[in-house]
């Protein structure tokens, strides 16, 4: 029987490794990470978000905003009403997360970070004023 040449040798252990990387175990993968950080993943909020919505600010005003979202979905569109306090008439986009709920404007940022307390958020606004969101 002929010795197998470098070259079929070769073959088998890239074979062989690539076939340890489909099992998904740990130990037949060395080169698997179970240390890269996870990503949070969007969670439902508590409540139906879509509907409409009181923003106010204490000291600063209030105005009604419309949600869209679909039930349970992690994320949605806002349609202001006139006279929203600071920069919330920019408001345009809500995402919840297991940070909470943010409020964020027509270039994607933040303008508020709430949480859930029962069927309303309260918070701040990214300007350090008090916000609340109510039915």
């Amino acid at each position: 029987m002929a010795a197998p040449s470098r070259l079929s040798v070769l073959s088998i252990l890239v074979s062989s490794l690539v076939l340890a990387g489909c099992s998904g175990d740990r130990a037949a993968n060395p080169f698997s990470s179970s240390d890269t950080p996870s990503v949070a993943r969007p969670a439902a909020p508590p409540v139906n978000m879509a509907g409409r919505w009181l923003l106010a600010s204490p000291g600063l005003g209030q105005c009604n905003m419309t949600f869209g979202g679909t039930p349970g979905s992690a994320e949605g569109t806002i349609a202001p009403e006139g006279g929203c306090p600071g920069q919330f008439y920019t408001s345009r986009k809500w995402t919840f997360d297991s940070t909470g709920l943010t409020i964020r404007n027509h270039n994607g940022e933040p303008l508020a970070q709430l949480s859930a307390a029962g069927n309303q958020f309260t918070g701040q606004s990214t300007a350090g004023a008090a916000v609340t969101l109510t039915r």
